[in-house]
């Protein structure tokens, strides 16, 4: 056998070794499966992922304020059944409205010290404890009590109140009976999961100095106060409502004062702000904050309850909003939105029978050109948002 012949089977088999391995039983064709034996640990397809469903979890709440509880002599006069005094026949036209949300404050304008300590009319003003019973039972849940009568009748007055406001478990904001008392937030946790912060000032007490080293008995309107408890409430909670007294005693309109001083307080991240003093009604407005928040508010809710006789200061209202906390995907968007109205008038004759009624309620034997009055309300709190609501039922 020549060296040729020998370097020829040398090469044919070398080359056979190579297609075998390439091209055996377990080579793969591009156009075929591969081919699995009886026994073999067949793969189970990979199902794809349903893609997850996004968590959006929607709560909702509402708010109803209402102005002043601005308690007169004629008032608790009028009030007087034997010896103790009942003024849930005052409210009880206006209840339904104030119970249907889910939380209701009102600004009492007057400390209700009762009557062991001598009822007072104005200027230095004493209530009935039963005044606070009585809102309890329409319904309203916080009282703010940062006023200009706060330190009417001291605070042994003061002291007796908050006593009462305890007693009926009634929130309070404002006026407290110690540092520790007022350094406790007063927040309101929803069965919802919205939590809502009520803080409350004033502009000043009728000249009636606060007491040395008790500051607590009333909140004034002091900026950095005001922003470093603004700043404690939103970490706190969901939603900021912030009770003002300050205005012109029965001016219609915001004087420039109160625009910049809410126009402070959007810029600080409050949510609402309800307005109280002037004794009549001031408009609703959305203003703007630095971060481009939008702060609701009531430059003044009017009164709501009082003696007062000339017409524009026996029309108040109850001023109603909704909160609604969404959460979504880790993510928590609180939004303050849709206001609503609904104009009240105080009705009595010879300074006797008084009730608040609904405005659209009022017949013509009630008030004359009721209807004529009720529009010009209407437009009057609805000029800087006409998209307002008025509620009628």
């Amino acid at each position: 056998m020549t060296k040729g012949t020998i370097l020829g089977i040398f090469i044919f088999s070398f080359l056979s070794l190579v297609l075998v391995s390439c091209g055996g039983e377990n080579a793969i064709d591009n156009n075929t499966e591969p081919t699995r034996t009886a026994g073999s640990h067949a793969e189970k397809p990979i199902e794809p992922k349903e893609p997850k469903e996004p968590i959006n979890v929607v709560q909702e709440i509402s708010i109803s304020a209402i102005g002043d509880m601005l308690i007169h002599n004629s008032v608790y006069n009028d009030a007087l059944v034997g010896s103790s005094y009942d003024f849930k026949p005052m409210l009880e036209r206006v209840k339904p409205f104030l119970s249907d949300a889910t939380i209701s404050i009102a600004n009492q304008e007057t400390m209700i010290g009762g009557t062991e300590l001598g009822l007072s009319s104005y200027p230095t003003f004493n209530s009935p404890t039963e005044v606070g019973d009585a809102l309890k039972w329409a319904g309203v849940n916080v009282v703010s009590l940062a006023n200009n009568h706060t330190l009417d009748r001291g605070e042994e007055a003061i002291q007796r109140a908050i006593e009462h406001w305890e007693a009926i478990d009634m929130m309070y904001t404002g006026s407290y009976k110690s540092e520790q008392d007022r350094d406790q937030l007063r927040i309101m946790e929803t069965e919802e999961g919205i939590s809502v912060a009520f803080l409350s000032y004033t502009y000043g007490t009728n000249g009636i100095p606060v007491p040395t080293g008790k500051d607590y008995l009333v909140n004034l309107i002091d900026q950095e106060l005001m922003a470093a408890e603004i700043s404690k409430a939103k970490e706190k909670a969901d939603v900021v409502v912030l009770s003002l007294h300050f205005g012109n005693e029965y001016e219609r309109l915001p004087n420039q004062q109160q625009k910049d001083l809410v126009q402070f307080l959007a810029d600080k991240g409050v949510d609402v702000i309800l307005g109280h003093h002037p004794h009549v009604l001031q408009p609703v407005d959305w203003v703007t904050g630095e971060n481009g928040n939008r702060t609701l508010v009531i430059y003044s809710l009017g009164n709501f309850l009082s003696g007062q006789d000339e017409f524009y200061r026996q029309i108040g209202g109850i001023f109603k909003f909704h909160i609604t906390k969404t959460m979504s995907d880790g993510e928590t968007v609180v939004e303050v939105h849709t206001p609503e109205f609904l104009p009240t008038f105080v009705k009595y004759e010879n300074w006797r029978d008084y009730e608040v009624i609904p405005m659209y309620q009022l017949t013509e034997e009630e008030l004359t050109n009721a209807s004529v009055h009720y529009e010009e309300i209407k437009e009057h709190m609805s000029r800087w948002v006409p998209e307002l609501k008025f509620i009628e039922e």
